[in-house]
């Protein structure tokens, strides 16, 4: 009898573990992508891209100047709100904000894989008006601008509390779950930053409470040319940008 009964948990421990990979395995992207905060959008969209028959609506800061600034934001971030502070910081550039897939005022689904591919997009966009492209990419951004850079001659390259592998950062929030074997959206940036041909500034907050130091630092050490790195003193992670230590790093790095 208490064989049988013991069977029974084991049975329904199975059961309940593999109902629970399964519902991380089909909800993973809503996980990851957190775009509900964007879909206010105060300030009329500028710029569009079609790419891959998806319509992507954004906004131009400062049109006109001869280099080009891009900033990709993170999962949960509302770029729109950065239009102010990084026209005034960068008046010498024209910034490109597009919102990713499902943000804001964007069409589709976001994957991956479609983020690169409209990055690219836009960096071959861009690219017909201007000298140089910069890449900004902040957290989730951090992971397609690493594979943007890789593939498209940018100009200066800012990661902004960026991690090594997205995968591996689940892992240490969901130690108990097979990760690896269950992620689609891996974001494995060490794989491509050896392909990185220009200036690269690292931006890490001192208090990152959602990118752990250590997966920042293991993105590091997969740079075989180490980049410039910055640490932001008592800034956390969404609290970066209120710190003036983090607008002087690129102010001195983008001019």
């Amino acid at each position: 009898m208490f064989l049988r009964v013991m069977l029974v948990l084991v049975a329904l421990a199975v059961v309940l573990y593999g109902g629970i990979c399964a519902a991380m395995y089909l909800g993973q992207r809503q996980q990851i992508y957190h775009p509900e905060a964007s879909w206010r959008v105060e300030q009329p969209p500028d710029f569009e891209l079609a790419s891959h028959g998806i319509r992507l609506r954004g906004w131009v800061v400062n049109p006109g100047q001869e280099k080009a600034l891009v900033y990709f934001g993170g999962n949960g971030e509302r770029i729109e709100d950065a239009r102010t502070d990084l026209g005034r910081w960068f008046p010498d550039r024209t910034i490109y904000l597009l919102p990713y897939r499902g943000y804001a005022a964007s069409e589709g689904e976001p994957s991956e894989r479609a983020l690169v591919d409209d990055a690219e997009a836009l960096f071959d966009q861009v690219a017909r008006k201007h000298s140089a492209i910069a890449v900004i990419g902040r957290s989730l951004g951090s992971g397609v601008a690493v594979q943007l850079a890789a593939n498209r001659p940018v100009e200066r390259l800012v990661l902004v509390t960026p991690f090594d592998s997205l995968v591996r950062v689940a892992a240490g929030y969901y130690s108990w779950l097979p990760v690896n074997a269950l992620m689609r959206d891996r974001f494995e940036s060490w794989r491509y930053v050896n392909a990185i041909r220009c200036p690269v500034l690292v931006i890490r907050a001192e208090q990152d409470e959602v990118i752990p130091a250590a997966r920042t630092l293991a993105l590091l050490g997969a740079f075989r040319r180490a980049p410039m790195v910055q640490v932001v003193a008592d800034a956390g992670h969404n609290t970066l940008q209120d710190h003036s230590d983090y607008r002087v790093s690129l102010e001195r790095f983008l001019r």
